[in-house]
């Protein structure tokens, strides 16, 4: 590839693998984009369907879930941008549902063993994924506070949650924090929040927030909260894999999809779906310090405050599960800190989705990263599939 400083014969090699993982059955199909230097390659390969023979498509529209994730990041930054929001305000004034936080004594304790907060939870916390109150990592039902989530409707899942922000909020409010606000990290549930406080905080629903002050500047058409009827052609099945067997389940079905009519709560931590060119607009954005053509989306500093780590070193420990043990993590994304391996240079940013994606930015090689699938991941360890992409957009790098 002519300028791109990639290897046009190791990128084929990489069509190769990719393949093959689709021939064993790991995945039905799926769409790759390597983006260096202004010069995009993007493969589809397999199938729209498991036993299926419509072929997998570019413009095939997946369920993002966690890529969702640096989208809400950067509508926040852009209303902090605009001085309607400011990154250490408690955020009381637009969430009162989180005023006065009471906190458990312990992880394990019964909900009513409690000490007040020390603090107001700010729009930084949330940012960080630090307001105190997260993704609990124990087995299903192994404590009172992940009972309690279960029964209000706020365990992290790969659905968007069945109840409208204000009630969902409702139940939030209603139970105590894990930990003390900045206190540590706890995935996910921080972003669902924000697009709550955006939605708020700009008069309007968060979903036409984003699509005017987002998807619109970038292009991204196909990037919603939903898939309307004219597109559904375009949803794939979504697939989990049975417990102890290689097997896939239909996880969610085009023709009744969750995503299939307008959602009653749009998730912030997970809700959108788009397509491989859409979200390759939204990290070029990022690469280009803000700038999509000629469209400013956020200015650099702000770019760069969301792409650093902000997790000190006594919280980095606690991530592993989530992150590996050279990131760190900024606003709604993870950041490399340490290179372990060929995929984690530092300073490179993005995450992975738990319906089966995967997107970086690295600024260092110029280089953007999308893997598109349409089976959900069986652990937060990346699978195969994620680490074989990953391997081989770096080993195509040239020069």
């Amino acid at each position: 590839m002519s300028g791109s400083g990639l290897s046009g014969e190791r990128l084929d090699r990489m069509r190769d693998v990719m393949s093959g993982h689709v021939e064993r059955g790991d995945v039905p199909g799926l769409v790759t984009v390597v983006h260096r230097r202004g010069e995009t390659r993007v493969e589809a390969l397999g199938t729209m369907a498991a036993g299926g023979t419509v072929p997998m498509r570019r413009d095939t529209i997946f369920r993002i879930a966690s890529l969702t994730k640096p989208v809400t990041a950067v509508a926040a930054m852009i209303l902090v941008e605009e001085c309607v929001l400011r990154l250490d305000e408690p955020v009381d004034r637009l969430l009162p549902e989180l005023a006065g936080r009471r906190v458990l004594r312990r992880l394990d304790g019964p909900l009513d063993d409690t000490v007040p907060a020390r603090r107001p939870i700010t729009l930084r916390d949330l940012l960080t994924f630090r307001p105190g109150i997260g993704s609990v990592l124990a087995p299903r039902g192994t404590h009172p506070i992940q009972r309690a989530m279960d029964e209000a409707g706020l365990t992290p899942s790969p659905n968007p949650p069945a109840l409208d922000p204000d009630e969902w909020m409702k139940g939030l409010g209603a139970l105590p924090l894990v930990h003390q606000p900045g206190e540590q990290w706890m995935y996910h549930t921080g972003s669902e929040v924000l697009g709550v406080l955006i939605a708020r905080a700009a008069g309007r629903s968060f979903a036409s927030f984003l699509s005017d002050r987002v998807f619109g500047p970038l292009g991204m058409r196909d990037t919603a909260f939903h898939v309307p009827p004219e597109k559904l052609d375009r949803l794939p099945p979504s697939y989990r894999a049975l417990p102890r067997t290689a097997e896939l389940a239909l996880h969610d079905d085009p023709a009744d999809s969750r995503w299939g009519r307008p959602v009653a709560f749009p998730s912030g931590g997970g809700g959108l779906v788009s397509t491989a060119d859409d979200y390759l607009a939204f990290c070029r954005m990022l690469l280009g310090r803000g700038r999509y053509g000629s469209e400013r989306v956020l200015s650099r500093p702000s770019v760069e405050l969301m792409t650093s780590n902000h997790l000190t070193a006594e919280q980095r420990p606690g991530t592993h599960s989530f992150l590996g043990p050279d990131e760190g993590w900024g606003f709604g994304l993870s950041v490399s800190v340490r290179r372990s391996d060929l995929a984690t240079t530092p300073g490179r940013f993005g995450w992975n989705g738990g319906t089966g994606t995967s997107a970086y930015t690295d600024p260092g090689e110029d280089l953007v990263g999308i893997l598109l699938t349409q089976r959900q991941m069986d652990s937060t360890t990346p699978p195969a599939v994620f680490q074989d992409f990953w391997t081989s957009a770096y080993r195509a790098i040239d020069d």
